[in-house]
């Protein structure tokens, strides 16, 4: 099994027996760095082999609070429209209660403003937005492997994230606490948005901790028949993105 993550703090989460972590930081070595894992994976052949992105991600829809976790229906980016895997979604969402079920957006930058994010969910229809999903979906298609996507809501369709929050992120993955600081002695201004996205991602990670925890050693692709169901979330406009509207939002964000 192979997890998907873009932040340090979630490969630690994730991380377990049997599952091989890719973080991808920035993204821009992720499809090299997973095409190697693959290849390791199936060398070794070591259990069942699937693609899973996890982590945390942007809030398209506004009806998600922070801390709502979304097991992905179909992954968009730019014209393309890939499915994850029905039974394992299945089994994901019957493991995790509560979970949303739609579609996840993947963007190669982060999308921060209130704004942008309104545009994206009326484009796209998407729940939420990341910048790893996207490329874990075609890689799945190219490689002809089981996809399956979990992302918890950190920052809300509602709020912009500040600018101090976005200059704390590495390319490894790992967390500048310095280069915010900087940032907030720039902008005292943001200290309280500052504060609140903190809380933000911290009712994130405790539900990604919880997810983990609920999904076992084998991330749902083992069927777990005590748990509970979860809830459809029909998207607003489920039409794909095109590639020139992502490329607006980034330059907008």
């Amino acid at each position: 099994m192979i997890a998907v993550v873009g932040l340090a703090f979630e490969a630690r989460i994730i991380a377990g027996p049997g599952v091989r972590v890719v973080c991808s930081g920035d993204g821009r070595n992720l499809s090299q760095s997973l095409a190697l894992a693959i290849d390791e994976v199936r060398a070794a052949k070591d259990g069942r082999l699937g693609l899973i992105s996890f982590g945390v991600a942007g809030g398209l829809d506004p009806r998600l609070d922070p801390g709502t976790c979304i097991v992905g229906s179909t992954i968009l980016s730019g014209t393309a429209i890939i499915d994850t895997d029905q039974p394992w979604s299945q089994r994901l969402l019957r493991m995790i209660p509560d979970a949303v079920y739609g579609p996840i957006v993947g963007v190669p930058a982060p999308i921060t403003s209130r704004e942008a994010k309104r545009i994206l969910f009326q484009e796209t229809g998407a729940v939420a937005v990341d910048m790893e999903s996207h490329i874990v979906a075609a890689t799945a298609v190219q490689h002809n492997i089981p996809l399956a996507a979990i992302r918890v809501v950190t920052d809300p369709a509602g709020r912009s994230l500040p600018a101090c929050a976005v200059a704390a992120m590495r390319a490894n993955g790992t967390a500048d606490i310095a280069a915010m600081v900087r940032s907030v002695l720039r902008r005292p201004s943001e200290l309280l948005a500052l504060l609140r996205t903190m809380l933000d991602a911290y009712a994130a990670r405790d539900a990604l901790l919880r997810g983990r925890r609920l999904l076992g050693p084998h991330l749902g692709s083992a069927e777990n028949r005590n748990a509970g169901a979860g809830v459809l979330l029909t998207p607003v406009l489920p039409t794909p993105v095109s590639d020139q509207a992502v490329r607006r939002f980034v330059k907008e964000t």
